[in-house]
């Protein structure tokens, strides 16, 4: 019978977000299946009402805005590890230049494409940019050709590992506005950047991080809507009169008018009012921070965050939150979208720069640190004070340190020698003056 369940329409998925009737007392068997079957089939259905949630739910929004301020931010930069200095200085100098240019559609530059895959990632469970020339076109999923063949998964051409060798691609957005269809194109694999977080082997489509929070979402929101109305129906107090002398008059509510706050009502004798007096709930409140905890938990960012709400928080507990959060933010940096984006855009401009500079193409080449933007911190001095130390110490480089603070160091100390030269030429002194034995 499952295939007449199929044509019915009654089938259930495994992912509670995609089901039907959007509840979770009609999420289907409570099992799931493989991931490469569940989340093709599910991934565009979840898509869809992920994008609804970012766009109408403001504690979706505030969610995706932090991660993805916390994740790219001013925008994650990459410095050559080049053993000659000069070398370095080639690459990174052309790198920039390239950044303020790579963005096909001319919107932003690099790093604005960065912010556009990282919100893309999240809440369509994955982003497609096609390299056009030596420029990168950010493309929405929908114009992977939804095609199956033995070698072919949802307009993915895998190898024989499971390696993308190829994308199918519609030139046209199937879904765009006086779209007409056009056949998919096959494109290789090195001229795709497909970002995604994998979930499962065999995996092989994204799936919207949102998936596990949509429920609850829906059902917030059918919650407040009803404390909503359940207040506005507390407040509507009137005065009702009624004559008994009188046995026949007109009805006050014939015309279909309901009740407002503050009116008096004068009834015949002979009609009778009954009115509902609805209690508010007393942990009403509770309950919705409740909610709000449990969607900041799915999506993986503080509550605090999305909610704006610190009155409960004291320094300890907005620590711990940043540490986990921070934890998370980096596994996301550098296993997800160094090897995905990050390092793949690398070598290919860094190839570009090679060729125009008569640089060797070797692995040193390729070797690159990307530095992310730094993490603001919970108290700045206790912070500073333990890098000193760590520093001081030998349990860190200075390397390491202006890394994490979003630097790079060869540019940090370039630009404290300008100072310094600067300075002295100017016959400017800064801090404590020198003593005499020192001068």
């Amino acid at each position: 019978m499952g295939w007449l369940r199929n044509l019915l329409g009654t089938t259930k998925r495994s992912y509670e977000a995609a089901t039907p009737s959007m509840s979770r007392f009609d999420a289907g068997r409570k099992r799931f299946s493989s991931y490469g079957p569940e989340t093709v089939a599910a991934g565009p259905s979840i898509r869809s009402r992920a994008r609804h949630a970012a766009e109408n739910n403001s504690l979706t929004a505030a969610a995706i805005g932090a991660w993805c301020d916390s994740v790219i931010g001013p925008g994650i930069r990459p410095t050559s590890q080049h053993p000659d200095p000069e070398t370095r200085a080639t690459l990174d100098a052309y790198f920039q230049r390239w950044a303020r240019h790579a963005d096909a559609s001319a919107r932003g530059d690099y790093y604005a494409i960065q912010s556009q895959v990282a919100r893309a990632e999240r809440i369509d469970g994955e982003s497609l940019l096609l390299w056009r020339g030596d420029k990168l076109l950010h493309l929405p999923p929908e114009q992977l050709a939804d095609i199956a063949t033995d070698q072919i998964v949802a307009g993915v051409e895998l190898g024989d590992d499971g390696q993308a060798v190829a994308y199918h691609i519609h030139p046209q957005r199937p879904d765009a506005m006086n779209a007409a269809y056009h056949p998919p194109i096959r494109v290789p694999a090195d001229q795709v950047i497909h970002v995604m977080e994998p979930r499962g082997p065999g995996q092989v489509r994204g799936v919207s991080s949102l998936a596990p929070v949509l429920l609850t979402l829906a059902s917030l929101d059918g919650l407040e809507d009803s404390l909503l109305m359940q207040n506005r129906m507390a407040a509507l107090l009137s005065v009702i009169v009624t004559d008994e002398l009188q046995q026949d008059g007109k009805d006050p509510l014939a015309d279909g008018e309901g009740l407002a706050p503050g009116e008096i009502i004068k009834l015949p004798g002979n009609l009778k009012i009954t009115t509902i007096s609805p209690q508010q709930s007393q942990q009403s409140g509770e309950f919705l921070k409740h909610m709000t905890r449990r969607v900041a938990a799915g999506v993986g960012v503080p509550d605090w965050l999305i909610s704006a709400d610190v009155g409960q928080a004291n320094y300890s507990s907005l620590r711990a939150a940043l540490v986990a959060y921070r934890q998370r933010i980096e596994r996301f940096q550098f296993q997800i979208l160094a090897p995905q984006m990050l390092d793949p855009v690398w070598r290919r401009v860094a190839t570009m720069a090679a060729l125009e500079h008569n640089i060797p193409i070797d692995d040193d080449l390729f070797s690159v640190e990307h530095i992310p933007p730094a993490q603001p911190w919970v108290d700045p001095m206790k912070d500073a004070n333990a890098s000193i130390q760590m520093l001081k110490h030998g349990l860190a480089s200075r390397r390491q340190i202006v890394s994490a603070l979003g630097y790079s160091v060869e540019e940090l100390d370039a630009e404290i020698q300008a100072d310094r030269e600067r300075e002295a030429a100017l016959g400017l002194t800064f801090g404590a003056p020198k003593k005499e034995s020192e001068a």
